[in-house]
């Protein structure tokens, strides 16, 4: 009978043979191999969500998560990307800028996301905020206003693969109707008047997530809508761009109304 270090030497020997079985049988199987590839821009990611979300009181796991998956480098101009996860507002053209991340957490978080909800967001921007929703809802449908914006945003997420946001150039005022209910709605711009369309396509109790108020006095409200009436939640003051199109001129219009 072997020995106990006569037995203990053939199973290695057995493991050694397997293991080298099973790399060769990957080297020449392409299927074989792990479909995990090295993402240089996790480690820098991973630091974003703790220093600039969980450190400022991002609780939600699901939207951290998100964030340490989405690729905001991508959304950037490349000139500029090296700054893509500094919690810092970027310029990305037409006069416009991508929002700090976490400006984005906070809104997300407040939009409480579900995964059966169908969101609509006004200003696609960058297309950042919908990607990061992208990971968290079963669909998107954002409008964006500036047309070279909007093409822009729509070419980077189909390069991601975020085939779960539908986009299109046009007014977010009007919303968008062949979609609508909606769950939820985003907006990330700020108009000085919550627009109607947007409360009319929003499900009775749903919920939308805007900032509300002039070029520098602006405020983040949760606005819930229960038996068609609203009621609003002031979360925090904000600045956002403000929202232009219809919005703007409605606006402008209220105030020549107003006499001296």
């Amino acid at each position: 009978m072997p020995s106990w270090r006569e037995r203990q030497s053939s199973v290695f020997a057995c493991l050694v043979v397997a293991l080298v079985s099973i790399m060769l049988a990957a080297a020449e199987d392409p299927k074989a191999k792990t479909k995990v590839e090295d993402d240089p821009t996790a480690p820098a990611r991973r630091r974003m969500v703790e220093r600039h979300l969980v450190e400022r009181g991002i609780k939600d796991p699901r939207v951290l998560d998100a964030f340490r998956t989405v690729p905001r480098h991508k959304f950037l101009p490349k000139e500029t990307r090296r700054l893509a996860y500094d919690d810092e507002s970027i310029p990305i053209g037409e006069g416009q800028t991508i929002t700090p991340p976490f400006d984005v957490a906070f809104m997300t978080e407040a939009l409480q996301p579900k995964a059966t909800d169908v969101i609509y967001e006004v200003g696609t921007g960058s297309g950042y905020q919908a990607a990061i929703l992208s990971r968290l809802v079963k669909d998107v449908y954002s409008v964006e206003i500036k047309e070279p914006l909007g093409r822009r945003a729509a070419e980077v997420l189909k390069e991601v693969g975020y085939t779960n946001v539908h986009t299109k150039v046009g007014d977010g005022y009007a919303g968008w109707p062949d979609a609508a209910p909606f769950d939820a709605v985003i907006v990330t711009c700020a108009p000085e008047f919550i627009p109607q369309p947007l409360v009319d396509q929003l499900k009775d109790g749903g919920r939308m997530v805007i900032p509300v108020g002039d070029r520098f006095n602006q405020i983040v409200y949760l606005v819930t809508k229960k038996d068609g009436k609203l009621t609003r939640k002031e979360l925090r003051p904000t600045l956002f761009v403000p929202m232009t199109g219809k919005a703007q001129r409605e606006a402008a219009g209220n105030k020549k109304q107003v006499k001296p």
